[in-house]
């Protein structure tokens, strides 16, 4: 009799007592569920922004989350798309963009145009709460690299293009950002080996989850000539048809160069074509005769030497040559520069070089375009409107400086992709140096070089010369994760960089660059996480 009582009184307890601890529990999941702690500044980001504040809590994309633009301009647009196609291919949420007639609601990701002096032309600010993302920038292209720094906030796995797990969860807090130097790209030798559309795109892909703006494409050399020039057409019949080694060569149709172009442009990435003159140029010579001073085609070369070549600068045909060259390239160029080449000219004497440039020069004017050149080139007649790429002479550069030129930051010995990374690297050259990860990182173009200040400087550039290297596996070894320092020289102001910190930012990277499919360099300077040990 008692013990049934018992039980009954057990039974009639419970669901009281399950309700009150309901009661008490409750608020507790649904904090969890509203509150997942973060810290902003804990993020990897790479190049550095300017400032990271945190708040502490976190921003969830889910399947209610919305994309909005609050303006009607097709390169807000297009900097939205981006964001929504990249998370709905990660996510399998169909991510539209839409226009906030009358605001966003609660949970959604917001494009903004606003004016904002300090932000520049590229600059942006996240403003990350609980209920909303916000992207505001001056420009299109600083929303666009906004949503570049969005994607390192997320996990790395998200560049896996698989989808993943939701809610994708986003610290909150604020990033301003802006960067220190509006020219920030690579340079890629597709003259000694070629390198086709698709491996051109992935280079670019690669280069705008950086905020790089720039892909300069070296199109001709003694090996192989790589862009169709429709009133000589021999150019890429023969000169195109092999590379270093001897290998079948190739080179872009004008629709091919166009289609790249394109590509680099929706993603505010400017493609600088280079033909290469009056020196590194025997594919052209092989190809015409009336090119060379005695009338003679030379024989295609596969070798790696330098500085045997050159166009006969004495000719009237030769500038007819090079007019109708730089007069196609110029109309499938959108971007401002033509670059001439103009390095290693040791078959040229000096006055006729000098004649040389300042006559091509004009002829790159009167196509509407800047011209831009090797360091050799400051010995010409310069001005204002003319940009000098430093590789290796100094002193060039200062002349060029002296004469209102400005320069581009190309030091050999710090930014030349193809240098090996010590003596143990199996691809690549050591002539200018070898450059570990460190060194790669631990310099500024303003400090370089004595006389050349912050004020004469548009940028940095990153070549990449192909003697030793013959496929995207081999091009993604040298050059990362160096092209990471650069990014960040390129966009970080000096003031807040450090290699003993950006070494770690680096090392979390490596996850992200594994899941990118990118071959890269494991350097024992850098603790690197993996997959399988990041915490």
């Amino acid at each position: 009799m008692n013990h049934s009582t018992k039980t009954m009184t057990n039974k009639a307890y419970t669901p009281f007592r399950s309700t009150l601890l309901g009661l008490l529990i409750l608020p507790f999941f649904l904090s969890c569920e509203k509150e997942i702690p973060t810290d902003l500044t804990q993020s990897t980001i790479i190049p550095k922004p300017v400032s990271v504040a945190a708040t502490g809590s976190s921003f969830k994309i889910n399947e209610t989350t919305g994309i909005y633009v609050q303006s009607n301009s097709e390169e807000v647009n297009q900097a939205a798309s981006f964001l929504g196609e990249f998370l709905t291919k990660s996510t399998g949420i169909n991510l539209e963009v839409k226009q906030a007639t009358e605001g966003a609601p609660e949970g959604s990701i917001v494009f903004e145009i606003v004016n904002d002096p300090e932000l520049g032309d590229e600059g942006y600010i996240l403003d990350i709460s609980k209920k909303q993302l916000k992207i505001t920038a001056n420009k299109p292209v600083g929303l666009f690299w906004g949503v570049q720094t969005i994607r390192q906030l997320l996990p790395p796995e998200i560049e896996s293009g698989e989808k993943q797990t939701l809610p994708l969860i986003i610290p909150t807090g604020t990033i301003k950002d802006y960067p220190e130097y509006g020219h920030r790209g690579t340079m890629l030798d597709v003259g000694r080996h070629f390198f086709g559309v698709d491996a051109v795109k992935r280079y670019i892909d690669f280069l705008v989850a950086l905020k790089m703006n720039v892909m300069h494409l070296h199109l001709t050399e003694d090996q192989g000539w790589r862009i169709e020039i429709k009133s000589w057409p021999n150019l890429t019949a023969h000169g195109g048809s092999t590379e270093v080694g001897g290998g079948e060569g190739g080179f872009f149709t004008q629709e091919q160069y166009t289609e790249i172009v394109n590509y680099a442009a929706a993603r505010h990435v400017l493609i600088i074509p280079e033909i290469d003159m009056p020196g590194h140029t025997n594919a052209a010579l092989a190809s015409y005769a009336e090119l060379n001073c005695d009338g003679k085609a030379t024989e295609l070369y596969t070798g790696t030497e330098v500085g045997f070549s050159s166009l006969c600068v004495d000719k009237k045909i030769t500038y007819e040559f090079i007019n109708d060259v730089i007069g196609e390239l110029a109309a499938l160029t959108p971007g401002p520069y033509i670059h001439i080449g103009g390095d290693e000219t040791h078959s040229t004497e000096k006055e006729d070089f000098i004649k040389f440039i300042n006559q091509v020069k004009s002829i790159v004017e009167s196509h509407g375009k800047i011209m831009l050149g090797w360091d050799e080139t400051a010995q010409a007649d310069l001005g204002a409107n003319s940009v000098v790429q430093l590789w290796a002479s100094p002193e060039f550069a200062r002349m060029a400086v002296d004469k209102n030129a400005k320069i581009i930051m190309s030091p050999a010995t710090k930014t030349y992709l193809d240098m090996q990374y010590d003596s143990t690297t199996h691809l690549g050259l050591h002539w200018a140096a070898y450059i570990e990860v460190d060194s790669s990182y631990i310099w500024s173009p303003e400090t370089l070089i004595p006389g050349i200040g912050r004020e004469n400087i548009i940028g940095i550039e990153s070549p990449l010369w192909t003697e030793t290297i013959t496929n995207m596996d081999e091009l993604e070894y040298m050059v990362f994760p160096r092209i990471l320092s650069h990014a960040e020289i390129g966009w970080t102001a000096a003031n807040l960089r450090s290699w003993d910190e950006f070494k770690l930012r680096l090392a979390q990277y490596g996850v992200r660059m594994e899941v990118m499919g990118i071959d890269f360099y494991r350097s024992k300077q850098v603790p690197w996480v993996t997959e399988s040990n990041e915490q």
